[in-house]
């Protein structure tokens, strides 16, 4: 198993396009439906989205912790177009004129009719966050010399997940919602995001475990250049 950062460039994984696929759907789904949606339960306040959102950030924890901050960035860039793609379709297909015998108007703009603000503020948000948690995984890797797992995910968790909720939210509703509300949402989200980790951690350490042993790899990023504008692995 490759233990340090020993040259693997071109080399093929099994289930690398697998993980990278549900991830792109996960972000997807997450930021398509529910996302405007304030749900209350038990007197908790979160966003309906956030139920499944930190998927993505448990996808980003396997893919860095087994092939590595380079490939692990390769992924978010592929679901930051697959994001900015959506956004742009579905404001075409939402200001497109509609026939005078389709009546679905309104039900597509409540669906799909996201302003650019909130478009805007879901790129930038999953950006810091996903490179931020990418990026302290790794370098927690080496630092702990590959012992402690759970560290390494929840801590990078903790980072990703906070640049994500400060970014997103007051630029995506700001002046929109009331700021009590604001405030509420943005604290319960970064909560429930962070307990959805430690609740996964049993479930991370068996993934990366299988993918460990299956793909024989176990990359540490040493001498990795952490930029996020490079799809070089």
């Amino acid at each position: 198993m490759d233990s340090a950062n020993a040259p693997t460039a071109g080399r093929t994984y099994r289930y690398y396009d697998l993980i990278m696929a549900s991830f792109v759907c996960v972000l997807l789904c997450a930021n398509l439906v529910g996302v405007s949606k304030a749900v209350q339960i038990g007197g908790f306040t979160f966003g309906a989205g956030n139920v499944f959102f930190p998927l993505s950030y448990l996808f980003g924890d396997i893919l860095t912790e087994v092939y590595g901050y380079a490939r692990s960035r390769k992924v978010v860039w592929a679901g930051f177009g697959a994001l900015a793609y959506a956004s742009l379709m579905s404001a075409v297909v939402v200001h497109l004129p509609p026939s005078p015998e389709w009546h679905g108007q309104e039900h597509l703009e409540a669906v799909f009719g996201s302003t650019w603000r909130t478009s805007l503020a879901s790129l930038l948000g999953y950006g810091c966050g996903e490179f931020a948690n990418s990026a302290t995984l790794a370098k927690l890797k080496v630092k702990t010399q590959g012992r402690f797992l759970w560290v390494r995910t929840i801590g990078s968790t903790i980072v990703g997940e906070a640049a994500d909720t400060l970014v997103f939210y007051p630029l995506a509703f700001y002046g929109t919602w009331d700021n009590g509300l604001l405030l509420t949402v943005m604290m319960g989200n970064y909560g429930l995001k962070v307990a959805w980790e430690v609740l996964a951690t049993p479930i991370t350490y068996r993934v990366v475990a299988f993918l460990k042993k299956k793909e024989n790899e176990d990359y540490y990023d040493k001498d990795t250049d952490f930029t996020p504008f490079s799809l070089k692995t």
